[in-house]
């Protein structure tokens, strides 16, 4: 009987672990980016799609569009393997393809995305928890919302 307990306490801590874990991993699909200006301005908006490996770089991740774009290079560089990193350039008054992400993109703790058409002081967009991420860029910045 003592033998049954400790295998089923184990499969039960198995469990639990493999739960705590996968409901860590990113839920995002496809990331589809639609500019609303006006389509006879001259003005590509770039918009980074980050995604984080590595609770310590989560923590420590630029909390402004300022830090980010100020430093994104030598960023990258430092964190190597434990982000990747998809930039995209996009016209205004175009919808773009959808976004090519990374083949790992399951297992990242966090995906944020950053625009250069949003204030300097913008936080980085958790898109984590959604699958299908529609990021729109109008007058006001960028918008995110779930794809239908």
């Amino acid at each position: 009987m003592r033998k049954y307990l400790i295998i089923n306490k184990t499969i039960f801590f198995a469990l639990v672990s493999l739960a705590a874990h996968t409901s860590q991993a990113a839920g995002v699909e496809s990331i589809f980016i639609s500019s609303q200006l006006d389509p006879n301005s001259i003005i590509i908006t770039e918009i980074d799609i980050i995604f984080v490996y590595d609770q310590e770089i989560v923590d420590s991740f630029p909390a402004t569009k300022s830090q980010w774009y100020s430093s994104k290079q030598q960023f990258v560089q430092s964190v190597g393997n434990k982000v990747d990193v998809v930039s995209i350039f996009v016209p205004q008054g175009f919808d773009s393809a959808m976004a090519s992400l990374p083949a790992r993109r399951r297992e990242a703790l966090k995906v944020y995305l950053f625009g250069q058409h949003d204030s300097s002081s913008m936080a980085p967009i958790d898109v984590t928890e959604i699958q299908k991420v529609l990021v729109e860029i109008d007058q006001f910045g960028i918008g995110v919302s779930i794809r239908r």
